[in-house]
């Protein structure tokens, strides 16, 4: 019922109106609002209408500012180019253009967003939040969404892909010897990081960014892609503990979890399907360390060793590993650091008989471009980082503030990490062990092992053949390919590495091969250009709810 004073008003306005002024109410200037329902009741007294008069009886919009009515049941029309007035877009004019504040940023303007639009995250309710979601369950379409198809690198893993869709068991199909799976990477972003960095998601509208209408998006793309192998990180402990785990346990996976060792609330997850793998152990790695002032992050890694079912040997075994290295772009040495103490872990929990490694993956954020030296190290195995400035390690910043260059050793002895990324414990008994070999072969002339060892110093290895499963470029094009796109940068920093067998055609040339057999990639999830996701206004968006996408490769195992 509307007021009393309102009522008398539009008594008042229509009594003055004649029959011919009245069929005015029915164009599109009057368009813009409508009652919601029928006519009013004080409207229901005899007029003289016209016969093609609307049954839905529209109000002018002659009162007052629009505020002054919203509480009172009105609601906007579904209006046409010819309405009164037309409210500006958020987010993109066209389905092709960038976004307003993404041309603002480009064209050095500041966001003139008012303090009204830019309401705080933590202040809404949470059920408001949840009504927000379930309502765009139900009204939203798939109209803004991006497809990603599948790129296969054999036909085999096709027909195989389908035969697992039909529902056909692995067990019972192929050759004996062989065991496939699928594993992602995703970001799925942190609330309280996206609180913390709002200044990043200006271009997302903020019914996207609340947690309850986040999560079930989430989920949702976990349930469509249906990995075997699940890498998350930014994963929220309080989330984890009171949604996320039991979702995904309600998926059939089991999930491992380590939190990070300061006051940011967010970890990294390893999550794997009971029907496909059993846990052999389970291997966090804190990267601070208290007595080492370099290592006062508190970044952390996790490794599992997995044991795939279905498979003939019962000694195989599967390394995964999952990390979210340190973001300061200007910090490379504490970046390769935590890179080293991840690769150290691996190299202890993934030997095999005859010292071999089983078969490695490693994902995660690494907070590093393609062909930047960290990535080149992992990928090449060496890295000889003499004169190198700390700034350009990660890549990320194409004139790097501050050239300061990487000390000789990068970390300190105490750590306990040689330079080929393994514990000393390790690298003492392999030498001693070769102990008679080195003493034999011993130049007489004692100065050239000095020098020998000097010029070794600043060159870092490890033992892993690893291979890259995304190119980071489009071959027809050479556009980069993107996982991460947000008001400020849109880039590759997540990955997935993998020890290639040997008859792997997708794998890059890397170092000797170390492993018991290998994988072979036999498809991934194609990735996107940034022209590609700023169509759907970037990420976050209204059906993908992390700033990064999700990774995901198709491997099978095979053995010597």
């Amino acid at each position: 019922m509307l007021p009393r004073h309102v009522q008398r008003l539009g008594r008042d306005w229509i009594t003055h109106w004649n029959g011919s002024q009245l069929l005015t109410l029915n164009s599109p200037v009057s368009s813009c609002m409508r009652w919601a329902g029928h006519s009013p009741p004080w409207a229901s007294f005899p007029l003289p209408i016209s016969a093609d008069f609307s049954a839905n009886w529209r109000f002018p919009p002659v009162f007052g500012p629009w505020r002054q009515f919203q509480n009172y049941n009105w609601h906007l029309d579904n209006y046409t180019q010819s309405c009164c007035f037309h409210l500006p877009n958020p987010s993109m004019k066209s389905e092709g253009e960038e976004p307003l504040t993404k041309k603002r940023r480009l064209s050095g303007q500041d966001d003139t967003s008012s303090p009204e639009q830019e309401t705080n995250l933590s202040n809404q309710k949470g059920v408001s939040c949840l009504s927000v979601a379930q309502n765009e369950e139900k009204h939203s379409s798939k109209k803004g969404t991006i497809k990603r198809h599948w790129e296969y690198f054999c036909q085999q893993s096709k027909t195989m892909k389908i035969a697992k869709n039909k529902g056909s068991d692995q067990s019972n199909t192929g050759s004996d010897a062989t065991f496939d799976f699928t594993v992602m990477s995703y970001n799925i972003l942190s609330q309280n990081l996206l609180e913390d960095n709002s200044h990043l998601y200006k271009h997302c509208r903020q019914r996207l960014l609340f947690w309850t209408y986040r999560f079930p998006n989430i989920l949702q793309e976990i349930k469509e892609l249906d990995a075997d192998v699940l890498c998350l990180q930014e994963v929220q402990e309080d989330h984890y503990r009171t949604e996320i785990k039991s979702s995904l346990e309600s998926l059939g996976y089991h999930c491992e979890y380590k939190m990070r060792t300061g006051r940011k609330p967010d970890g990294c997850a390893i999550c794997f399907k009971t029907s496909k793998f059993s846990l052999i152990s389970s291997n966090p790695v804190e990267f601070f360390r208290r007595d080492i002032p370099l290592l006062d992050r508190d970044n952390v890694g996790l490794v599992l060793l997995l044991q795939p079912r279905f498979h003939c040997k019962a000694s195989a075994a599967i390394c995964i590993a999952n990390t979210h290295l340190l973001y300061n772009p200007r910090r490379g040495d504490i970046k390769l650091t935590q890179l080293a103490m991840l690769l150290a872990e691996i190299a202890s929990v993934a030997p095999q008989k005859h010292g071999s490694f089983c078969p490695v993956i490693i994902c995660g954020d690494f907070n590093s471009v393609p062909g930047s030296p960290l990535y080149r190290f992992i990928k090449e195995g060496k890295l000889n980082y003499e004169g190198l400035a700390i700034g350009k390690v990660s890549g990320q910043e194409q004139f790097p503030r501050g050239q300061r260059i990487l000390s000789i050793p990068i970390w300190p002895k105490k750590l306990g990490i040689s330079q080929n990324c393994v514990y000393e414990i390790k690298q003492q008994q392999k030498e001693e062990n070769a102990g008679e070999k080195l003493e034999a072969a011993k130049p007489d002339n004692p100065q050239e092992i000095v020098i020998a060892s000097e010029k070794l110093s600043s060159k870092l290895r490890h033992h892993f053949k690893l291979s890259s499963v995304y190119s980071h470029y489009f071959p027809e094009t050479g556009i980069p390919e993107v996982t991460t796109c947000h008001s400020r940068s849109a880039v590759t920093v997540d990955y997935i590495f993998y020890s290639a067998a040997n008859d792997d055609t997708a794998a890059q040339p890397g170092a000797e091969d170390s492993f018991c057999g290998g994988l072979k990639l036999l498809g991934r999830l194609a990735l996107l250009t940034e022209k590609d996701l700023w169509t759907v206004n970037g990420l976050p968006n209204e059906n993908n709810s992390s700033d990064h996408l999700p990774l995901l490769a198709e491997f099978r195992l095979i053995e010597r």
